[in-house]
């Protein structure tokens, strides 16, 4: 069964006419559902099996992200799908950016509080400066 995740991958090439070295860089564009809060909606069937997915994977992306802002040895990208496809933007040289979308209707604050708690997790992590890395082509 998939859950409600769009990725939008574009890969980009270069080649430095000067030096020769090819530069090879990815973005990555993810929307990905909220945080669906279960017992709240009080959905069933495969509606219950999808949001569980979702929080499944929004979980997984905070331990990861909870890891790097550790500066752990270990960090769990083989724990769903999207982190294993994000690993090379969320550590090592990546620059990331994330936007979170929040609710503004009343009814929505316990989503709304939970996005921005995950959002403070964020911009707790530090993944360093980036640097180009050149792998040179001959």
């Amino acid at each position: 069964m998939a859950f409600t995740c769009s990725c939008l991958t574009v890969h980009v090439q270069g080649r430095n006419l000067t030096f020769g070295g090819i530069l090879h860089g990815s973005m990555h564009l993810v929307d990905h559902a909220g945080s669906e809060m279960v017992d709240k909606s009080e959905v069933t069937g495969n509606r219950l099996k999808e949001a569980q997915h979702i929080n499944k994977s929004l979980a997984a992306l905070g331990d990861v992200i909870a890891s790097l802002a550790q500066k752990s040895t270990h960090v769990p990208y083989r724990n769903s799908k999207l982190t294993q496809l994000l690993q090379d933007s969320l550590g090592g040289q990546a620059n990331t950016l994330m936007l979170m979308h929040i609710s503004p209707e009343p009814d929505a604050v316990g989503e709304t509080l939970r996005t921005l708690k995950f959002a403070e997790r964020v911009t707790t992590v530090e993944l360093g400066a980036a640097r180009i890395i050149k792998k040179v082509q001959m």
